[in-house]
């Protein structure tokens, strides 16, 4: 089951999930706890997206089970990650701006409470639908034999939402010591979002690249 959280940490590199917690960092004043209590339920509402998105997903493919160990066990596994790979590195060389979406996004992002918890949460199902990584890890859960794999979906969940997790704790270190070395980090990848997508991006790729010729070897 350890296999599925290698998709669930590619799964985290949520590019749009950390230019919010980014704004929110960048637009919330410095109110005692306001940032923290924001984040937290953003993040806690992401997490319940993916954990139930995750619950019927795997409910479905474990009705097909043996033909997803087959698909597993197949070399066409490896050329569709790598092949995935290969779309999202040329997806990121043709760039985008969510500057618009992520303003969008802010709206009910100002005070914590019950609508903070409902945008990470649309986020979170969003994301995931979307994401092939998503699928992919949840392909290899499903063809456990172990019993536990749908308490997994906890680990699981919990991985997918690591480095956005990790990027509110810097931001919040930002908040409090901008002159930091980690605040000057901040502030050059701030001025120059682009390039970062595009590394994210390309790391995305490479990974699912990398596992795609793994499979095959």
């Amino acid at each position: 089951m350890l296999a599925a959280l290698q998709f669930a940490l590619i799964d985290s590199i949520n590019l749009l999930l950390i230019a919010v917690i980014v704004a929110v960092g960048i637009a919330t004043p410095q109110i005692r706890g306001k940032y923290a209590k924001i984040t937290s339920l953003l993040i806690a509402g992401d997490w319940l997206g993916v954990a139930a998105l995750s619950l019927p997903v795997l409910l479905l493919f474990d009705q097909v089970r043996h033909h997803i160990q087959a698909f597993l066990d197949g070399p066409i596994f490896g050329w569709i990650l790598i092949g995935t790979g290969l779309i999202v590195g040329l997806m990121a060389l043709k760039g985008g701006d969510n500057s618009k979406l992520v303003e969008f996004i802010m709206a009910p992002l100002r005070d914590a409470g019950p609508k903070t918890v409902l945008m990470g949460f649309a986020l979170g199902v969003i994301q995931s639908a979307t994401s092939a990584p998503f699928y992919f890890g949840l392909a290899i859960l499903a063809a456990e034999e172990v019993a536990s794999r749908y308490i997994f979906l906890i680990l699981y969940a919990t991985v997918a939402l690591s480095l956005p997790t990790v990027t509110a704790i810097l931001v919040w270190v930002v908040r409090q010591r901008p002159q930091s070395v980690v605040g000057k980090l901040f502030e050059k990848a701030r001025n120059d979002p682009e390039r970062l997508s595009l590394i994210a991006s390309w790391a995305v790729a490479l990974m699912l690249i990398g596992l795609g010729v793994a499979h095959l070897a």
